[in-house]
């Protein structure tokens, strides 16, 4: 644990291998969700999206127990723990079929019934509706008991087997896209079942990946009741940060539903789709940097976690920036190339949402850093209260006659604020130090945003409109940023470090 530069290798490797893995999903995804989304219409599409979203308002429970899965999984690591791993992982798959039931028990109770009575599904397509939302359970269960062995993978920090994997996962939603343009049934349907059936196979290919490379993979019929009361105590927490969030995901688009149409849940599902391909930029570094930060905490090298959590945030901003500095200019051609149909309000929805996204990128090292010292208990309160406020926030706007876009511009509101007080509830867990934060991660990356963003703004005014144009721009917008990103958002040991690699790259 002591040997920084061959832990640094390490995340570079994982790093490189997700980046891979990422070039291939977003752009196979990208073209998947215009193949449903013309073979569903903007109607169904968006029915898809908001029904299956109702389901996914139950997963916060899941995504709560994932995050303490693989903290459990990853801090044994580091301790070199074997038995303790292997009644962590065993512990955590009991957990994981409880929250299953109890979420099957809400999503046929309290979920079906706000689906018959507050949504707004046109008439002719309820039938349609409730198929979705069964089927949806289901493939929601099975998401559920597959946590632990990628959350295993994710400990092991074994990220080609990730990757491939979720390359496979990607082939089969494409196919199934291929599928639905061909069919001549009821495509709604028939998407929902097809999507159930793929996460079944991923499913059986996480575990058998499993058992055979990991010894503690292994699941044994039996409780250990101290480990289930310390984990679900722990994840109870992170239950309440998980509701929090789910109310900025899957809360808003049912806001969206119950104020306007499903054409508007189509728009945010679009704009949600642009969101997680480009998250994947700051997603990939943040996965193969978590279990490091982690692993730093739990053998007390306190320095090498504060210089790894501020190298993250910065890191995962400029990337994501990146990424998002072209689309923020030119997300209507984008739009036009890449869809037949494209509903109301996708284009600023998007804007709205990639600015959530750098929010959200720059403040997760923050949530993992918590997440390692165990003590959450008042970190999630407060945080998921605030964030938690995004709901009636949005509710309000709405209500008094906001746009679809008053939701997302709550978000950010809120986001900015659980940000700050992330910093300042770190400094009491770790002894983080707020000012070095400031200076390393926000100074620079604000820098570096504003640098980049007035290039391109002069560069886009004196152009004309034209597709050429636009080609134009979206490349000086990458480079500037990247510039930027390497002059203006790095430290001179990192600068040194990217030109050496890059050296020696080009010299093989």
């Amino acid at each position: 644990m002591t040997d920084v530069a061959a832990n640094n290798k390490r995340i570079v490797k994982n790093t490189l291998i997700l980046y891979v893995r990422m070039v291939f999903v977003m752009l196979v995804n990208l073209y998947t969700s215009r193949l449903v989304l013309s073979a569903l219409g903007i109607e169904d599409y968006g029915i898809y999206n908001v029904v299956g979203g109702i389901v996914a308002m139950f997963g916060f429970l899941n995504g709560a127990m994932a995050t303490s899965t693989q903290r459990y999984l990853t801090f044994e690591l580091g301790r070199g723990e074997s038995k303790r791993l292997q009644n962590v992982f065993t512990t955590s798959v009991n957990i994981h079929i409880l929250i299953a039931a109890v979420v099957v028990m809400l999503a046929e109770t309290v979920g079906l019934w706000f689906l018959n009575t507050q949504m707004t599904i046109p008439g002719g397509r309820m039938a349609a509706a409730q198929w979705v939302y069964q089927l949806s359970i289901m493939a929601t269960v099975v998401l559920f008991v597959s946590v632990p062995y990628t959350a295993v993978i994710i400990a092991h920090e074994k990220m080609s087997a990730f990757a491939y994997i979720s390359i496979i996962d990607i082939g089969l939603k494409l196919a199934i896209a291929i599928l639905l343009l061909k069919a001549d049934m009821d495509r709604l349907i028939l998407y929902a079942v097809l999507i159930l059936c793929a996460q079944v196979i991923i499913r059986l290919i996480y575990g058998a990946y499993c058992r055979r490379h990991f010894d503690e993979a292994r699941y044994k019929i039996e409780i250990n009741a101290n480990l289930f009361k310390e984990m679900f105590s722990y994840s109870a927490w992170n239950i309440w940060g998980g509701l929090a969030s789910v109310c900025g995901t899957q809360g808003i688009n049912i806001l969206l539903n119950m104020f306007f149409n499903p054409a508007v849940n189509a728009a945010r599902g679009v704009a949600v789709q642009i969101q997680s391909a480009v998250s994947q930029f700051a997603t990939n570094f943040q996965t193969a940097l978590n279990p490091q930060i982690i692993k730093y905490y739990a053998v007390g090298e306190m320095d090498n976690m504060h210089t790894l959590i501020c190298r993250s945030s910065r890191f995962s901003f400029c990337l994501l920036f990146c990424i998002s500095l072209p689309l923020f200019f030119e997300t209507d051609m984008l739009l036009e190339l890449w869809l037949k149909d494209v509903p109301q309000f996708t284009s600023v929805f998007i804007k709205l949402v990639l600015c959530i996204s750098l929010i959200s990128a720059t403040a997760n090292p923050l949530m993992t850093a918590a997440q390692a010292t165990g003590k959450i208990k008042v970190y999630q309160s407060v945080l998921g209260g605030i964030q938690m406020a995004v709901l009636p926030a949005g509710y309000c706007a709405l209500k008094l006659g906001g746009s679809p876009s008053s939701v997302f511009v709550s978000e950010i509101v809120v986001y900015s604020i659980a940000f700050v007080v992330r910093l300042l509830m770190l400094r009491g867990m770790i002894n983080f130090r707020i000012g070095i934060y400031i200076k390393d991660v926000i100074i620079k990356c604000a820098i570096v945003a504003l640098v980049a963003s007035i290039i391109t703004y002069v560069v886009n005014s004196t152009l004309s409109e034209s597709a050429g144009a636009s080609l134009i721009v979206c490349c000086v917008a990458v480079i500037s940023a990247g510039i930027c990103f390497l002059l203006l958002g790095t430290t001179r040991i990192e600068r040194e470090s990217i030109f050496l690699k890059l050296k020696r790259h080009i010299n093989e």
